[in-house]
């Protein structure tokens, strides 16, 4: 499943320790916001850990699930197609 998260976060540091964490989880694709393939538990584990490291009163960070078959009605300007990551590679 695609999840998307997007984050308003005014405090630098916070920001950039966010970004290099979600980094690890998924493709940045514009300034704050990430496409990341997770399964339902890595979605979970995920939020949980992002939930510890913000402060609520000052940042906006929201995941948005999107599932397989919206998956291809996405429509994109200016980069690629969302695309599921392959899990198999053959040298």
């Amino acid at each position: 499943m695609l999840v998307l998260v997007t984050y308003d976060i005014p405090n630098t540091k916070r920001r950039t320790k966010l970004a290099t964490f979600l980094e690890g989880y998924g493709r940045r694709v514009q300034k704050s916001v990430f496409e990341c393939f997770l399964s339902l538990e890595e979605m979970a584990q995920l939020h949980r850990h992002v939930q510890t490291k913000v402060h609520p009163a000052e940042d906006n960070i929201r995941f948005y699930w999107i599932n397989a078959q919206s998956l291809p009605r996405t429509l994109t300007i200016g980069s690629n197609q969302p695309e599921i990551p392959t899990e198999l590679y053959v040298f």
